[in-house]
């Protein structure tokens, strides 16, 4: 029997005196994580993989399967061969769309390979520093673990909290860096194309909000505030009728939830299964798309800083949410017949997420707390604007957040937060964004929860530059290493020639096309 998809179960962790003692602790089980562990032991480092989750990957391997890549030239590294190796599975050089259990089996198999041991169900308790080194970690459980390095993969930034590191959560105000596209955003994407009524009695505000409507307005254009944008689950879809199950209807369905969402339905024009990106396997990646879609708009706020049992709370929350969402498309009466017919067609994959009742086991965490270090990427980078002299990857995609809340202006909902702002060119990111500010951590990386802006973030936090940051995040620690030194003093010309000895790619004058999607790219240049 499958069980249902979770966040944290304390009933899965081990009581335990254990200790261990290695050279690197990467801490969280994303593709990053992995890649970060590989590295290290291929360079002869003794390693550890701690991961919260109960299988490796993260997005990678838990619904992100249609890749945002930005600039496929702008990838190297390890990170070009997990795409290399799962398109091996297909008979082609280099599958940018692969099946989630692809994904899955690509990592395993590297981890198997370069003999890393994982710990799953391995949830940070508290660190232990000895001056600015953090000497140990103490997991939920009791396990302990003291290592010479430590790199934090996880998509929260949990290790890099615990350790005393400056971190920030939210949107910075415009003014703080000089910006144009961060803080408070109101655009035409995902939003509303027509005049829906926000109130639960319509054209009553007294009857108060429908849920998920925030009545006040929006704030003023590029106003900083604390809020998170929204989260989602990429969730595998299918057609195939070998392999469909049908959308289950969660328990604690509320049809008042998708009210809004029905009168929207009624008056747009919107093209609804636009982001049912096809992958391989006759399957989709179903992403948000639209006014209200299977993003959870308001329901991420207290992730980022929340205990693990309000985060199995909000994960909870955002299953049943879009579970019956998906329900309510192809079900409910309220959605037009035209809609609602096609809607149904589609199921979950039943050959995926087995484990999870077919539903992914990663909530895709935009975005939770970001270092802020002596370095911190603006949307200046992103622009290429702003020189950079100790690169350690490049990031290419868009400007991207997703609506952070949805509003009220002149009696209508209206969505807020969403920006997608193309770059023309692949650019730099500083090795200083990577590691803490000089002087508060000296053995600690941090390739997932960069020191960037929001908007900054929003091009980062893709799963491809995860994996070069890890990667390059590795080779740094390594040299630190063996130079005894902190990871703030690495010689810069040692580690370049590293980077670029594992394939890393630092620089790259080819400009961005389409929008940076595989299903918008020219064959030529995905191989490449």
């Amino acid at each position: 029997m499958s069980s249902h998809p979770c966040y944290f179960d304390a009933r899965r962790i081990k009581s335990t005196d254990a200790e261990l003692a290695v050279d690197l602790c990467v801490y969280g089980g994303t593709a990053a994580g992995v890649v970060a562990a590989v590295t290290a032991a291929r360079r002869g480092k003794s390693v550890v993989l701690l991961n919260p989750a109960a299988r490796v990957g993260g997005m990678t391997s838990g619904g992100l399967s249609y890749t945002d890549l930005g600039n496929a030239q702008a990838i190297g590294g390890m990170a070009r061969r997990f795409y290399q190796d799962a398109g091996r599975h297909y008979g082609v050089s280099m599958s940018w769309t692969s099946e989630p259990h692809i994904a899955q089996r690509v990592l395993d198999d590297w981890l198997t390979e370069y003999d890393v041991p994982v710990h799953h169900h391995a949830f940070i308790d508290a660190a232990e520093r000895e001056g600015r080194r953090i000497a140990a970690v103490r997991m939920l459980g009791g396990m302990c673990v003291k290592a010479a390095l430590f790199i934090d993969a996880s998509y929260e930034g949990d290790l890099m909290a615990r350790c005393g590191v400056t971190y920030v959560t939210g949107r910075e105000g415009n003014a703080k860096y000089g910006e144009s596209r961060n803080g408070a955003q109101v655009h035409d994407k995902h939003q509303f194309d027509c005049r829906v009524d926000p109130y639960r009695t319509p054209s009553t505000p007294g009857s108060g909000a429908l849920p998920g409507v925030n009545l006040a307005p929006p704030p003023p254009e590029g106003q900083g505030d604390a809020l998170i944008q929204a989260y989602n689950f990429r969730v595998c879809m299918t057609r195939r009728p070998d392999i469909r199950v049908p959308f289950p209807r969660p328990e604690g369905y509320d049809p008042l939830d998708y009210e809004l969402a029905a009168r929207w339905l009624r008056c747009t024009r919107d093209e609804l299964f636009t982001k049912f990106d096809a992958i391989r396997g006759d399957k989709t990646d179903t992403n948000n798309h639209g006014a209200v879609s299977t993003d959870f708009i308001g329901a991420s706020y207290g992730w980022p800083e929340g205990t693990y049992q309000q985060r199995e709370a909000i994960f909870q929350n955002h299953v049943r949410y879009q579970q019956g969402l998906h329900w309510f498309m192809a079900n409910d009466p309220r959605v037009p017949a035209a809609i609602r017919e096609r809607y149904a067609q589609w199921g979950l994959a039943r050959d995926e997420f087995e484990h999870s009742g077919n539903w992914p086991h990663q909530l895709y965490i935009r975005e939770a707390r970001r270092m802020i270090s002596d370095v911190v990427v603006t949307e200046h980078h992103c622009r290429g604007s702003r020189p950079v002299d100790n690169a350690v990857g490049m990031g290419a995609y868009q400007m991207d957040s997703h609506n952070c809340q949805r509003c009220v202006r002149d009696g209508a909902a209206i969505n807020e937060g969403d920006v997608q702002y193309p770059l023309k060119a692949p650019y730099a990111i500083p090795c200083g964004a990577i590691v803490p500010r000089r002087g508060e951590c000296e053995n600690l990386l941090v390739p997932v929860c960069v020191s960037a802006s929001h908007i900054a973030f929003g091009s980062i936090r893709m799963e491809p530059v995860f994996m070069i940051l890890a990667e390059s995040a590795a080779i740094a620690g390594c040299v630190a290493l063996d130079e005894s030194c902190p990871v703030q003093s690495v010689n810069a010309a040692s580690l370049r020639r590293d980077l670029l000895d594992a394939g890393q790619v630092l620089e790259c004058d080819i400009t961005n096309e389409g929008d940076g999607n595989p299903g918008t790219m020219q064959p030529a240049n995905l191989e490449r």
